[in-house]
């Protein structure tokens, strides 16, 4: 498939993903890691313009001088910006305003790619693709926050499946220590923080060849698992009472029996599926009271042809660092990963929300350690 193919194949799946909102659906924003839908359609649009566009296209005429202010994200090199938490109060430009603005931009990034375009605009063709299919998933998970916090458990799609039961049973898998090399390699495309392909060595490890599942989590849970301190890291324990969480995010019990929301409605919890949306903190509590631990980000990697993964983003113990060599790219771009390598803690893997092709074994997905909204499970190591 073609670049100018691809665009388009990108550009599309976003808006079929949100042909099953309302009007109203497209502003709701009920927390700050949450985008509403409507900004996630001009941000994209915004990215290719801002990036492409603007820099490339002779007598490119800008869509709106106001765009830039309202769907900048955090690019500090190409100006000011709505405040991340008041994007849900964005009643106007209306709806079919950002609509009007996905179809202009489309049709002159298609002007653009069928004449000769700079090599380097192609580079950054594919970074914004591939950024687009980034929220595509953040799409998803935000819109399940949004219905989540609405009573009458709201449906996205009652075909959208969340999770399949892994079959077989768990076992452990061997790695014998030695040095391996981490990071991404070849010729497609990745994200500079995937860059600085490196030697490490790891000790002998083994690894489960399975996510824990909801039924293996929930003997935690009445074992008093988010009772007892000495499964917490301090910080951990103090999220867990200053919030009163005794489960992971969008379980509930009713009358006995234990329910979970999902894009698809309220379900019974099915045991032998995945377990979803834990914090790093829930995933660091269970594997201690287990007496077992998560794996680094480097034996993830090291291991992944050893199982099957995609379900679940997976946390890690490995704190969201550069790797050896890693250097900012110019401008703004550069500010895409590098600022954010603070206080953070690596996912590996990808999610049922991962858009198709958009996973690698090197791709490194990174939050705070107490965010949960996205679908984030884990696998023990030992």
């Amino acid at each position: 498939m073609s670049l100018r193919e691809k665009y388009k194949t990108v550009r599309q799946h976003t808006e079929d993903l949100l042909k099953p909102l309302s009007t109203e659906d497209h502003l709701a924003q009920p927390m700050m890691d949450v985008s509403p839908p409507k900004w996630h359609l001009g941000h994209t649009t915004w990215f290719f313009e801002t990036f492409i566009l603007k820099n490339f296209l002779e007598d490119y005429q800008e869509f709106d001088p106001t765009f830039n202010f309202l769907f900048n994200s955090y690019y500090e090199t190409v100006g000011k910006r709505l405040v991340r938490d008041q994007r849900g109060n964005m009643t106007r430009p209306p709806l079919e305003n950002i609509y009007q603005y996905r179809a202009y931009v489309n049709q002159q990034m298609d002007v653009y790619l069928s004449g000769d375009p700079d090599p380097k605009s192609l580079e950054l063709l594919e970074l914004g693709l591939n950024h687009e299919q980034q929220h595509q998933e953040l799409f998803l998970t935000d819109f399940k926050y949004i219905l989540g916090v609405q009573p009458f458990y709201p449906v996205y799609r009652e075909d959208f499946e969340e999770s399949k039961v892994e079959k077989g049973k768990q076992e452990w898998i061997q790695v014998w220590k030695g040095t391996y090399r981490i990071g991404f390699k070849g010729n497609g495309f990745c994200f500079d923080n995937e860059k600085g392909r490196h030697q490490v060595f790891l000790h002998d490890f083994e690894i489960s060849n399975k996510l824990v599942t909801n039924g293996e989590y929930l003997e935690f849970i009445e074992a008093g698992g988010y009772r007892d301190f000495r499964y917490w890291h301090s910080e951990g324990w103090a999220w867990v009472q200053e919030n009163q969480v005794e489960a992971p995010l969008y379980w509930e019990k009713s009358e006995g029996k234990w329910q979970h929301f999902t894009l698809a409605g309220l379900k019974d919890i099915n045991p032998d599926e995945p377990l979803a949306h834990i914090s790093y903190y829930e995933a660091y509590a269970y594997a201690e009271w287990k007496g077992l631990r998560l794996p680094t980000e480097q034996e993830w990697e090291a291991a992944n042809e050893l199982f099957k993964w995609g379900q679940r983003w997976e946390w890690t113990n490995s704190a969201y660092l550069a790797y050896p060599g890693f250097k900012k790219e110019e401008g703004a771009v550069g500010e895409y990963n590098g600022k954010f390598m603070v206080n953070q803690m690596v996912l590996r893997g990808a999610s049922v929300a991962t858009p198709e092709g958009h996973s690698r074994p090197t791709y490194r997905n990174f939050f705070h350690p107490h965010l949960r909204w996205q679908f984030t499970g884990l696998r023990l190591a030992r």
